[in-house]
């Protein structure tokens, strides 16, 4: 993307204040709150009267889990990028909390492409080296 580009975007939505939460659509909301606040070190899970469930998370926006009947269907369009200081250790510490492998998805190497309890994508991204 080009400077003047950039420079042409910034300021076009003056009103909008950024990312407040992301939405999960779940079978089962508070085992997949609970699941994301244990991987991401979350400060403890709610459970609304309609079994919706959040997490609050350091440096992210909050994690909302809405309960939905069907199931999880194809890819996701969007995932979370997680970042991780061992990709070995968080990737056995994610299958240890629940997680499965998504080498069907990507197999390079270079970051770990897993699955929530609910078949969610997300990624262990190791540190960028420079």
């Amino acid at each position: 993307m080009s400077s003047e580009r950039e420079e042409a975007v910034i300021g076009e939505a003056p009103h909008v204040a950024g990312v407040s939460m992301v939405a999960f659509d779940a079978n089962d909301p508070p085992v997949l709150a609970r699941f994301w606040a244990a991987l991401l070190n979350g400060r403890g899970v709610v459970v609304d009267e309609d079994g919706d469930a959040w997490v609050e998370v350091d440096g992210c926006p909050r994690l909302d889990f809405l309960k939905v009947p069907e199931t999880k269907g194809i890819k996701n369009r969007l995932h979370l990028d997680v970042a991780v200081t061992d990709l070995a250790a968080a990737t056995q510490e994610a299958l240890a909390l629940g997680a499965s492998l998504a080498d069907d998805v990507y197999d390079g190497g270079r970051w770990q492409v897993l699955r929530d309890p609910e078949g969610n994508e997300f990624c262990l991204l190791p540190p960028r080296e420079l």
